[in-house]
């Protein structure tokens, strides 16, 4: 049976939905502007999309973000081989969006979701682990927190993030009108998403640290972020409303994919850096694991704070 079952929380200014059989994704993420109306501030999910999390507003990525290259997961002198799950050939956004996640809590300002990967088929992940994530909605405060908790007999090597889909215009869907505000100390090079090398200067074309819009520039990159430069801004000016993503100090890097032509842009706060097993294992400093021993626990959050302009 289909299950497009909608969980919805909501305060005075939040409308959140959340798709417990898409990975805990969610369907939409609504903000109540000045004006009194509401739009859509994340990416709507189309009800055909509700079972896919990659057409979702947001969903999880559990227990690792981004890419391992060609699947070939490197820790502790050992190698496995992940099942390629992106077009590129590439293991990419863990396994969690690939199973129902079981809701434990629900209110109508929050909702808590929990996946165990020993009762799940075919998890594309070595080791099991319990992720849960909880979506609360306080006044102008949306907070998403994570945790993973190692479930195995033996350490390994974790991580987690999201991938919100914010649109570039609110009012107006067809006007870009985003602006991005997005303190870093260092960006990656990569090639086709991988990186090439240790994350170093960040070049101009990504460097946020003041506000400015985005103009159709083609960007798909990853930045260590500084957390002394305050947090991430979003700003939609003419229709209002500013957001500040306020994220935990493990969610060390922020990830920004802004396609051209999509009326869209993903800023995703994670903890790690693209090919972060293999940057590990190679002695890459800023990749951003976190290696959990058995019954270890990894939690962090982020807040999206609304603001009228």
């Amino acid at each position: 049976m289909r299950d497009d079952r909608v969980l919805a929380i909501a305060s005075s200014v939040w409308e959140v939905g959340v798709l417990p059989a898409a990975g805990a994704s969610l369907s939409h993420g609504r903000v109540r502007g000045p004006d009194g109306e509401w739009r859509d501030l994340l990416r709507p999910t189309r009800a055909a999309a509700r079972r896919t999390p990659w057409g979702c507003s947001s969903y999880v990525l559990v227990p690792f973000s981004n890419r391992v290259r060609d699947g070939v997961l490197r820790w502790d002198g050992r190698t496995w081989q992940l099942r390629p799950n992106s077009p590129d050939g590439n293991a990419m956004h863990g396994t969690g969006l690939e199973y129902p996640w079981r809701v434990t809590a629900h209110s109508p300002v929050a909702v808590t979701l929990e996946l165990d990967t020993r009762e799940a088929v075919g998890a594309n992940f070595p080791w099991h682990f319990r992720a849960t994530v909880t979506y609360a909605l306080d006044g102008p405060r949306f907070t998403v927190r994570t945790h993973v908790r190692n479930l195995a007999d033996e350490p390994f090597p974790a991580g987690f993030g999201h991938h919100p889909f914010f649109r570039r215009g609110l009012v107006d869907p067809a006007l870009s009108e985003l602006s991005l505000r997005l303190p870093a100390r260092a960006a990656y090079p990569l090639d086709a998403g991988l990186p090439t090398g240790p994350a170093g200067p960040v070049p101009r074309l990504l460097d946020f640290r003041e506000l400015r819009r985005l103009d159709g520039e083609l960007l798909n990159d990853c930045l260590v972020r500084d957390p002394a430069g305050g947090p991430v801004r979003l700003e939609w000016p003419e229709s209002g409303v500013g957001v500040d993503l306020v994220a935990d100090d493990v969610l060390a890097h922020t990830l920004v994919y802004a396609p051209r032509g999509r009326g869209y842009v993903a800023v995703e706060p994670v903890t790690n850096a693209n090919d972060a097993f293999n940057l590990l294992a190679d002695g890459v400093e800023t990749h951003g694991l976190q290696v959990l021993t058995p019954g270890e626990e990894l939690v962090g959050a982020f807040h999206l704070d609304l603001e009228h302009l």
